[in-house]
């Protein structure tokens, strides 16, 4: 069997494996002590930001040492086997990473020349990867005139250049308009589904992770607050519901109280969670208590958003807000 085979093939298909990994900038700690495991498929590496995503991503490609910690990669140890684990990723960066003076398959070939790749094959791959991300018809133009989603499919090329098992994507919508967005994810979910790729979906934007990924890893200041598939996060959650209630303040404090409420909207409307203990009945009765009136109480439809903010309820409020689906 190929060495490359025999590195995909592990019964619990765990392809990722990051233990007590701790990155430093000076006095700085990005990431503090995280741990936690990637199988084949896609998976959300998700947090806002400063929260330590970027930090992970390059540490495990060598760009950045780690002061403690490992990483397993594909069945490889990425301090020790830095340029086997290299040559099995495949990166897209956050930022802009194409040289203006270049055609879009000049540059793509260029990235794939950069990965070891004779010039010739570099070439003719480079052609198969921009029909892949649907460049075909503009390969041939200065990649300094494309659009903002052009240049996303470009460097998306670029990693795709020398056919990696598994790709790191630092934030690949960002900057896109909705169609944009839809295009990109689009094409991730096909890269997964039918060409059977495995990726790292680096991300502050929820619904892009929850639209493609099925598992997901939540970070906060460096830590890993939670990781596991989406879909029993989400059944792990309390019920949910949109409530508005019209009178005294005494029944707002009371659900303060209980933990009851994960957000407050601009209208004034409250996203509550209802634990087990508690039933409907017992809201309208505390607020017939408290001199209010119940003028909504709806289910709400789960999201990541909702297992973020639970996550991080016991840490300081949230600085900055995340992007949800509302």
């Amino acid at each position: 069997m190929p060495f490359r085979d025999l590195i995909l093939e592990h019964e619990d298909k765990t392809i990722l494996k990051v233990s007590g990994l701790k990155v430093q900038y000076g006095s700085f700690v990005a990431v503090k002590g995280a741990s936690f495991n990637m199988r084949q498929g896609a998976c959300g590496l998700l947090g806002r930001n400063g929260a330590g995503k970027s930090s992970i991503i390059r540490t495990i490609l060598g760009l950045v040492p780690p002061k403690e910690g490992s990483v397993q990669v594909l069945g490889l140890d990425a301090k020790k086997d830095g340029i086997l684990v290299r040559d099995r990723i495949g990166y897209m960066p956050e930022k802009e990473a194409i040289f203006p003076g270049l055609s879009g398959v000049d540059a793509v070939s260029y990235a794939g020349r950069l990965s070891g790749l004779p010039p010739l094959a570099a070439k003719q791959r480079a052609h198969e990867v921009l029909f892949l991300v649907g460049l075909s018809e503009e390969r041939y133009r200065p990649v300094k005139g494309y659009s903002a989603g052009m240049k996303q499919r470009i460097k998306l090329a670029q990693a795709l250049i020398h056919d990696p098992d598994l790709l790191f994507l630092d934030e690949p919508t960002n900057g896109l308009d909705p169609e944009g967005r839809t295009e990109i994810l689009n094409l991730l979910r096909n890269l997964v589904q039918k060409n059977g790729k495995s990726l790292l979906l680096c991300s502050h934007i929820l619904p892009d992770v929850e639209g493609l990924c099925e598992e997901v890893i939540l970070m906060d200041e460096g830590c890993v607050l939670r990781q596991g598939a989406i879909h029993d996060m989400l059944s792990s959650l309390g019920s949910l519901y949109r409530l508005r209630f019209y009178g005294e303040d005494p029944f707002e404090e009371w659900l303060k109280d209980q933990s009851m409420i994960q957000r407050k909207e601009e209208t004034g409307e409250l996203l509550i969670q209802l634990p087990p203990e508690q039933r409907v009945s017992d809201l309208f009765a505390q607020a017939s208590q408290c001199n209010a009136q119940i003028r909504l109480l709806e289910p709400e439809k789960k999201s990541l958003l909702d297992i973020f903010l639970e996550a991080v309820q016991s840490k300081e409020p949230l600085k900055e807000k995340i992007r949800g689906a509302h």
